[in-house]
């Protein structure tokens, strides 16, 4: 949902303090956790729209402005992306495969999302009018369990969201993780038992404490309410993303509140 800058003031950063080069989780086997767009809405001067990658396994969590990126670390011949829902920071990049896969012998691209998700991001992205040149990949409906490289398997979740979005959680032996956006968190929300025990959890958070009314009206997350679910579901470590882009400072959303409650969180 839009957040205009005027309805928030915030103390913009100095040139000196924007960094917009993505980060690295390490995860177990060798494989890591790119985090490639960590706001929502649109980019700033600090972070772009909605983009994870695990290379090693050519796994993508949504398409956001981030999604630009792939390009430097693409490992595989295989890409699968999974698309949480289909607002427009969640998808624009689809459009940028055209440039990132030019030249590459890819074997497979695949786009997971819902059927309808996927039935208008072909009649509407890339339509004549919009998007005219479609990349090579193939729409696949979301199975309710998608087999991953290494032996891992990726499942979902309904999450409440206008027009609807779906939680991914990812498995292989000996370590996990889960991913949570455009939805409200809230203590004994419907997806804590799909989230429970997983070693990294990547949880929407577009507004601080302050604003947790706003974020529940207009179906996002604020600080303690995230932090609290991470509790309750005993995740490994969080990692809070899908932050509100009108403020563009390296914290935005008060990471003490979080801590307080979940000592092991992070900002993305």
């Amino acid at each position: 949902m839009i957040l205009l800058k005027a309805d928030v003031p915030v103390d913009q950063p100095d040139r000196r303090d924007i960094d917009i080069t993505d980060r690295c989780f390490a995860l177990r086997d060798g494989m890591k956790l790119l985090l490639l767009g960590t706001t929502g809405y649109h980019p700033n001067q600090r972070r772009h729209t909605a983009c994870f990658m695990i290379p090693e396994l050519g796994i993508v969590l949504d398409a956001g402005s981030g999604m630009f990126r792939l390009s430097e670390h693409l490992a595989t011949r295989e890409l699968d992306i999974f698309l949480s829902h289909a607002h427009l920071d969640h998808i624009v990049g689809l459009t940028y495969l055209l440039g990132i896969l030019h030249g590459r012998d890819m074997q497979q691209v695949v786009l997971h999302g819902e059927q309808e998700k996927l039935a208008a991001i072909q009649r509407h992205l890339f339509s004549d009018l919009i998007f005219p040149v479609k990349p090579q990949m193939e729409f696949r409906p979301l199975a309710a369990e998608v087999p991953l490289r290494g032996a891992g398997r990726l499942t979902h979740f309904p999450l409440e969201h206008p027009g609807g979005a779906v939680g991914f959680r990812l498995d292989w032996p000996g370590h996990s993780l889960a991913y949570v956006t455009d939805t409200t968190a809230a203590p004994g929300v419907d997806y804590l038992e799909k989230i429970r025990g997983v070693d990294l959890l990547l949880h929407e958070c577009y507004f601080p404490d302050e604003l947790a009314q706003l974020a529940a009206d207009r179906f996002h997350s604020s600080t303690s309410a995230v932090a609290t679910v991470a509790r309750d579901a005993q995740v490994g470590r969080l990692v809070l993303v899908h932050m509100n882009p009108a403020d563009s400072r390296v914290d935005p959303i008060g990471v003490g509140d979080a801590q307080a409650i979940f000592p092991a969180t992070e900002v993305g």
